[in-house]
C-alpha cells in the first residue's frame, strides 16, 4: 500500500484541507525557523517550546526560561537570542528549554497541532533522517509550509520537493495533489544550483537588508544532523530522546 504526500504552501491552506489526526505533518519554515529548532536541539537544548504570541513568550521568560523572539526578522528587544540557527550553536542553551516565538514557523507549528496528533519540524539539516523516520510511520504525510505572513515562499517549497523526492526514492509514497507535484517540480529546477535560485526568493532579500543573511548557506546544507523534532506535550523534543 502506499501512503499520500500533500503540500500545504501556507498555514491558512490547510484550514481548507481535509487532514486526519493521523496524518504526519512536517512544518518546515527554511529562513529561519525550523532550521534554527533543529540546530538548538542538535547542540544539546532539552526541548523547544514554541508559542505563537509575544505575551506568551516574555511570560515563561519571566519563569526563567531563555527566549528565541523575532518578527519580521528583527530581535525583539527582550529577547535572548534572535533566530539564527547559528545562536545556538555555541553552548548557551545546552540541557535548557528554549522559548520560540517567530513570525511564521511557530504559528504554522501551531496551525499544525490544531490538526494532527504527529507534528515534525523539516530542516535541509535533518532532510534524509526525517524522510526516514516518517517514511516508518506509514501514514499519510502533509509538508505545511510556513510561508511568509500565509503568502507562498520560494524556500519552504524548495524543502518540500526535496523531501518528496526522498519519500519517492523509499517507493512507499505517491503525490497527491498539484501542490506537491509543483513543490518537486520547483525543486528538480532548482537543485543543480539552489544557492543561485534562491537570490531570487523575496526573504532572501528581506534578510539581506536586514544583515542577518550569514545563515543563508547553512540553511540549504543537507544533513548535517539525524535529530528528528516532535511534538510532545507543547514542546519539541527529539524522537529518539521522546520514546
Amino acid at each position: 500500500m502506499n501512503f499520500t504526500i500533500d503540500v500545504c504552501f501556507t498555514p491558512a491552506q490547510a484550514e481548507h484541507r481535509t487532514i486526519s489526526n493521523n496524518t504526519v505533518i512536517v512544518v518546515v519554515d527554511i529562513l529561519r525557523a525550523t532550521t534554527s529548532m533543529v540546530s538548538a536541539l542538535a547542540h544539546g537544548a532539552r526541548s523547544v517550546i514554541p508559542v505563537s504570541s509575544i505575551e506568551k513568550a516574555m511570560t515563561l521568560q519571566k519563569n526563567g526560561f531563555p527566549v528565541a523572539a523575532e518578527r519580521d526578522g528583527v530581535l525583539l528587544s527582550f529577547a535572548n537570542f534572535g533566530n539564527s540557527a547559528f545562536a545556538f550553536q555555541k553552548g548557551e542553551v545546552k540541557n535548557k528549554k528554549l522559548v520560540f516565538t517567530t513570525t511564521n514557523g511557530t504559528v504554522a507549528i501551531d496551525t499544525a497541532c490544531r490538526h494532527s496528533q504527529k507534528v515534525v519540524v523539516g530542516a535541509f539539516s535533518n532532510i534524509s533522517a526525517l524522510a526516514l523516520w516518517v517514511a516508518q510511520q506509514q501514514r499519510e504525510v502533509l509538508v505545511l509550509c510556513a510561508g511568509w505572513k500565509n503568502t507562498f515562499c520560494l524556500e519552504d517549497t524548495l524543502f518540500a520537493g526535496a523531501f518528496i523526492d526522498k519519500l519517492l526514492e523509499l517507493k512507499a509514497y505517491e503525490i497527491a495533489s498539484d501542490s506537491a507535484h509543483a513543490a518537486i517540480d520547483l525543486w528538480n529546477t532548482a537543485k543543480s544550483d539552489v544557492m543561485q535560485y534562491i537570490q531570487k526568493a523575496a526573504h532572501r532579500e528581506r534578510l539581506r537588508v536586514l544583515g542577518v543573511d550569514d545563515v543563508l548557506e547553512f540553511s540549504f546544507q543537507q544533513d548535517s544532523t539525524a535529530v528528528v523534532p516532535i511534538m510532545r506535550d507543547g514542546e519539541l523534543v527529539d524522537v529518539n530522546q521522546a520514546l
